[in-house]
């Protein structure tokens, strides 16, 4: 009995450490969470802003005003311009070369957040 005792109470410390670990590494979906009052942009709007003086992309359903960036970003123009005005995930996710971008990189996003993506209702 005393077995039994001591293999249940391992087992028990041993789920209890797996949980608190999981939920320690698990990423967080939106870690800020979206601003109270968050502004919904439709896919049209999002599309308006297209040129590289004037360049929106939604990322996982978040629009970012990435206009001002555009000049600091360390690849060619080339590369980013074409996703302005559009949904831009699979492209940030893989830079087009199947590397995903930095930490960094997702924490400098957040700051061009100018609001979420919205389906449009005919």
């Amino acid at each position: 009995m005393r077995r039994l005792y001591l293999y249940a109470t391992a087992v028990f410390w041993l789920l209890v450490a797996t949980v608190a670990s999981v939920g320690h590494w698990w990423p967080a979906a939106d870690p800020a969470g979206p601003p109270a009052g968050e502004r919904t942009i439709p896919a049209a709007e999002l599309a308006r802003h297209s040129l590289p003086d004037d360049c929106w992309m939604a990322i996982r359903g978040v629009v970012h005003d990435l206009s001002t960036y555009l000049p600091e970003h360390p690849s060619r123009p080339s590369e980013v311009v074409p996703w302005c005005g559009r949904e831009a995930t699979e492209a940030y996710d893989t830079k087009n070369r199947g590397r995903p971008h930095s930490a960094r990189a997702d924490e400098l996003l957040t700051t061009y957040r100018i609001g979420r993506l919205t389906e449009e209702k005919p």
